[in-house]
């Protein structure tokens, strides 16, 4: 048996969010600052610069987060590689080569806490439920999620998409049910989130970061002819088609 003290109960810190086996905190304050860097900390607080934490409750799910993510662990907690034989090792070496993201994954399981490194990154927590079971992430914005969902190299429908969109060949999937952490350089409040139901979303560049897996994402002029694409100063745009949602950031 253990407890632990002085972490989420701690006056300066709070509970962001909380979904399956994730709780998210951030620290309102940092108070392990010296007089040379006090000035900075406190702009940055100003500025909701802050650290954030991942929890991860392995009694409700087992979790399986970005290698070398992890800070500390209580209890009864076992990491594993989470690869399944020979075939499933190469299948995900060639998966995080194509994607950018780490080829292992370590699997914790158990029934202990498991918590993750601090972060000034924004955190989102996202039931995959509610992007209709699928969704396509944008590179390097997976943390961790839980052990129930599946990992997959997502191919652009078509190789403009790669070559014009911005957006790379591949993009890592996630699939089934559960819950996925992710790492945002965008706060929730300023995210847009578009649904579309048999419809059309175009964006002039790659600000989408999180897209549902039904959508059909091409690249397209944004006229209907070259004259009017020039015309526009647009040129070409991101084409995401059919039903599902979009997250968008404000900024890149």
């Amino acid at each position: 048996m253990y407890q632990i003290k002085n972490f989420t109960d701690n006056k300066d810190i709070q509970i962001l969010d909380q979904k399956g086996a994730f709780t998210a905190v951030e620290y309102l304050r940092d108070l392990s600052v010296t007089p040379q860097n006090a000035q900075a900390a406190w702009f940055c607080n100003e500025m909701n610069i802050r650290k954030r934490q991942v929890i991860c409750e392995l009694s409700k799910s087992h979790v399986t987060v970005q290698a070398g993510a992890m800070q500390w662990m209580a209890g009864n907690v076992s990491a594993t590689t989470g690869v399944k034989g020979v075939g499933d090792l190469i299948g995900k070496a060639v998966r995080g080569k194509v994607t950018g993201e780490s080829a292992i994954k370590p699997e914790y399981t158990g029934d202990g806490t498991l918590v993750l490194e601090p972060t000034y990154k924004y955190i989102l927590l996202e039931d995959v439920s509610d992007w209709g079971g699928a969704m396509v992430l944008d590179d390097g914005l997976f943390l961790a999620c839980e052990s129930s969902l599946k990992h997959k190299a997502v191919m652009r429908s078509n190789l403009s998409s790669a070559v014009a969109g911005g957006e790379g060949l591949f993009n890592l999937g996630i699939s089934g049910r559960g819950v996925v952490c992710l790492e945002s350089s965008c706060p929730r409040e300023e995210l847009i989130e578009i649904t579309l139901n048999n419809d059309v979303l175009k964006v002039d560049g790659n600000f989408a970061i999180a897209w549902s897996a039904a959508l059909e994402f091409t690249v397209e002029r944004s006229g209907k002819t070259l004259i009017g694409s020039a015309a526009s100063g647009e040129g070409l745009v991101n084409v995401y088609r059919g039903t599902g949602k979009v997250l968008l950031a404000p900024v890149r």
